[in-house]
């Protein structure tokens, strides 16, 4: 099971536009005793696809990345990371990854810029990572009825977390100016 799970991670994160969240959560309800497992083996799943599509952005861009921007309409999505992500970079991927945005177009856009791909796996990493690790420990303090919240509330909790995040970035790189 646990190999499908990492291969369904994969294609989510590569082209399927259904997240994982939707299966994610019974799994974890279901094997409350490998809900940490599961949480690793989702994250990683994602990291390979992330590396995948960081490659896309980097070596195939003109071919690849711009038919795959265009074949899921994310032009203008594209157009405004890329300005968010010249500028912030590593706080751009973090924000990214946590937010209910598709992650393609960071993956695209930092392979493309050259970004460096230790710091790009390090954002994804740690986005992703605050994503499934943080629904495991919801579905291990809160059991089966997180579903039905998640369902709910997943664009808002999803968008406060990347406030938080982008806020916490944001201030952190502010005062480390104001020190040098």
């Amino acid at each position: 099971m646990l190999w499908l799970l990492a291969a369904l991670s994969f294609l989510e994160t590569i082209i399927l536009p259904v997240p994982i969240e939707l299966v994610l959560i019974p799994l974890m309800a279901l094997n409350r005793q490998r809900l940490w497992r599961i949480a690793t083996v989702t994250t990683a799943g994602c990291l390979a696809a992330s590396l995948v599509g960081y490659g896309v952005g980097m070596a195939l861009y003109q071919s690849v990345g711009t038919w795959f921007i265009d074949t899921l309409g994310m032009q203008d999505a594209y157009q405004a990371y890329q300005g968010f992500f010249d500028q912030y970079g590593f706080i751009a991927i973090l924000t990214l990854g946590i937010l209910p945005i598709p992650f393609q177009v960071a993956m695209i856009t930092a392979g493309l810029s050259g970004y460096p791909v230790a710091l790009f796996v390090l954002a994804a990493l740690i986005a992703r990572g605050l994503r499934y690790y943080g629904l495991a420990w919801l579905v291990w303090r809160f059991g089966p009825r997180v579903e039905e919240r998640w369902r709910r509330h997943a664009v808002v909790t999803s968008l406060v977390a990347g406030a938080v995040v982008l806020g916490a970035a944001l201030g952190l790189q502010a005062l480390a100016r104001a020190v040098m």
